[in-house]
């Protein structure tokens, strides 16, 4: 044996005695995740039992990013430590999440993201139909997006907190990286046919056109769709997609992260029927119905200087004619149980038509 093979069998020989130590300390902490769910059905019953805790998971992600100490980067330990998190939650009940579909999709991402791959995602043609499966009961949580850096706000989205009784109970950030992918191997040449969704040619307009200004451009429902007729096309026909497309499709990846925003990417939000307690980082949203005159918005914004709170998003929703009322979704820092935002909020209630809490929920770790 030479001196390098016998300092990698030692190398090894370490590695596998860490490994059965992680081994071990994973099914401890999958046992502790059992005795949990024990001790919340004893005291609350298998019915009213909450085993998803958004504010404990954030303090634990939070934690595990803080005493990092490397080589692994803080996010990469994070994303092992979520997985571990989605694991052990599914021994303790087993999660349903509802999103914005098809298969395949960016919200699919931000969904195993956000609960773990052990969570069961199921995809649905539209954010109503989210909405309406988690106020139902159908599904624990949904998923739909909120804000594009590239493209704003979500009116829709907005607009369903309306209509439906529901609560935000997280967010999420994803990174938006379109590629090309292709059945067969030949990488860029001979493209005639490119298949792409309105939002993906929104995204990646420019490098399309410094790169395929003559090939044919076909608009299509979804990335999925895009991957399903590019197949269906073959030679000369391509997609512009997601990675988890080209690995539900067994597609070849010719060219990554197209985009002509290098840092586009969406906030999604976590919706349920329950409230989160408080994590340390918190986020609250609010709709506000005010009455249409002049002035009304600054009066709005007036109660968040005073009280010296750091508004993150602000969108108007379309005045009701009949009844000459606006309507703002705000977005700002800070939890609801806090006694300042409480001030804030009861100030606003005082003095609007409507104010609707959506909810206090952490802000994204990862």
């Amino acid at each position: 044996m030479s001196d390098q093979e016998k300092e990698l069998k030692l190398l090894r020989d370490q590695i596998d005695s860490i490994d059965r130590q992680i081994h071990t300390l994973l099914n401890d902490r999958a046992r502790c995740a059992q005795h949990v769910a024990e001790v919340k059905e004893k005291y609350q019953g298998p019915k009213e039992a909450v085993f998803y805790r958004p504010e404990r998971e954030a303090q634990v992600l939070r934690q595990v990013m803080a005493r990092n100490e490397g080589p692994l980067a803080d996010h990469e330990v994070a994303r092992l430590f979520r997985e571990v998190m989605s694991v052990c939650l599914a021994l303790e009940k087993p999660m349903h999440v509802a999103f914005l579909g098809p298969e395949g999709s960016f919200t699919q991402q931000a969904a195993s993201k956000h609960f773990g791959h052990s969570a069961h995602c199921i995809p649905f043609n539209s954010g109503d139909e989210v909405f309406r499966e988690v106020e139902s009961g159908g599904a624990h949580y949904g998923v739909v997006p909120i804000e594009n850096s590239a493209e704003g706000v979500v009116s829709h989205t907005l607009d369903l907190f309306k209509r439906f009784h529901l609560t935000i109970c997280g967010e999420v950030e994803l990174r938006i990286h379109h590629h090309v992918l292709r059945a067969d191997e030949n990488g860029l040449d001979n493209i005639t046919r490119i298949y792409l969704s309105q939002q993906t040619l929104s995204q990646c307009r420019s490098w399309l056109d410094s790169h395929f200004l003559s090939a044919e451009r076909i608009l299509v429902s979804s990335h999925v769709e895009a991957a399903r007729m590019a197949i269906k096309q073959g030679t000369g026909a391509v997609a512009i997609a997601s990675e988890l497309v080209a690995d539900l499709y067994q597609l070849n990846v010719v060219a990554r992260n197209i985009d002509d925003q290098s840092d586009n990417s969406t906030r999604y939000l976590i919706v349920g029927d329950q409230e989160v307690g408080e994590s340390g980082h918190d986020k609250t949203s609010i709709l506000v119905t005010v009455r249409d005159k002049s002035g009304a918005l600054y009066e709005l914004l007036e109660h968040f200087h005073k009280h010296k709170i750091s508004l993150t998003g602000i969108e108007t929703r379309p005045a009701n004619a009949e009844n000459a009322h606006s309507a703002f979704y705000i977005d700002f820092e800070g939890h609801a149980a806090t006694a300042h935002i409480q001030t804030v909020l009861r100030e606003l209630q005082s003095e609007t038509v409507e104010l609707k809490l959506l909810g206090s929920y952490p802000i994204a770790v990862l």
